[in-house]
């Protein structure tokens, strides 16, 4: 029954996390955690473990979607590389925190940061770009299907930066990363929203590789429950990025921002009660 549950789980992250450039970690944590610790169907399941699962499973949301997402043309590969090569020694870093963390402390952490994500989903929409990072750094062009040009760009120090601070979330969580970039990408860099989301999920495949190798190393990957979730993951992104070209993706988006919201309090509630 539980390999069934990962199955579902995971084939609903991948799914969410191609469609709206998320990564799908932010699914797969907390429903992981729920199934295996407060249903008692993985007893042996950590906090660390779930984060390693997680992780292995982005590899493949990453590639399902990256590769899809290649075909329309909408993968900015520079902006990806310079992200993620940002996002390097913030997600080592992430990856050695983390196996300090307990359940408690983990919920705690965890719960703020979903809690935060929702809200930057929740104000996305009503933040008006910021022009100042176009201006004073390199500019990209891009036009899309129906004509419209659009003109995008970040000074690449702040961008090294930022995703620094986003490879450690992940390294630390076991999220994509793109919860973060994909807004920073269209309110500050005016991406495209299209681009943001496949160039997010581009840099969610790279990051996850070095991601990965780091819970490796540290023993945090549980094997035996990759093999529901990866085969899972990597058609629900693929589903995904299908359904990202012919759908918007608002009524999802809100949807996600009220879940996001409600697992960030119930998280933050089990952190401090435990």
């Amino acid at each position: 029954m539980a390999f069934i549950l990962l199955m579902i789980i995971a084939l609903f992250a991948g799914l969410i996390g191609a469609l709206v450039g998320l990564g799908g970690g932010i699914v797969l944590v907390p429903a992981t955690l729920y199934i295996g610790l407060n249903l008692g169907m993985i007893p042996d399941i950590t906090p660390q473990k779930v984060v390693g699962l997680s992780v292995i499973m982005m590899i493949f949301t990453g590639l399902a979607s990256t590769l899809s997402y290649m075909k329309s043309k909408t993968v900015d590969y520079k902006s990806g590389l310079i992200f993620f090569i940002g996002s390097i020694p913030g997600t080592i870093l992430g990856a050695w925190v983390n196996k300090g963390l307990d359940l408690p402390s983990f919920n705690l952490y965890f719960g703020i940061l979903l809690i935060i994500l929702s809200i930057i989903l929740l104000v996305r929409d009503k933040l008006k770009p910021v022009k100042w990072f176009v201006k004073n750094g390199t500019q990209q062009t891009f036009t899309d299907a129906e004509g419209k040009k659009y003109v995008y760009g970040y000074p690449i120090w702040f961008a090294i930066i930022f995703t620094f601070g986003v490879g450690f979330a992940s390294g630390l969580f076991g999220i994509g990363g793109g919860s973060m970039i994909v807004p920073a990408m269209i309110i500050l860099f005016l991406f495209p929203p299209h681009v943001a989301v496949a160039t997010s999920m581009f840099m969610v495949f790279l990051t996850s590789i070095i991601n990965s190798a780091s819970h490796i190393y540290l023993g945090h990957v549980p094997w035996l429950y990759t093999i529901p979730v990866i085969p899972g993951a990597y058609f629900g992104a693929k589903l995904g990025a299908a359904l990202n070209k012919r759908i918007k993706s608002d009524t999802l988006v809100l949807a996600l921002r009220i879940i996001l919201l409600l697992l960030g309090i119930r998280s933050i509630i089990e952190g401090i009660l435990a």
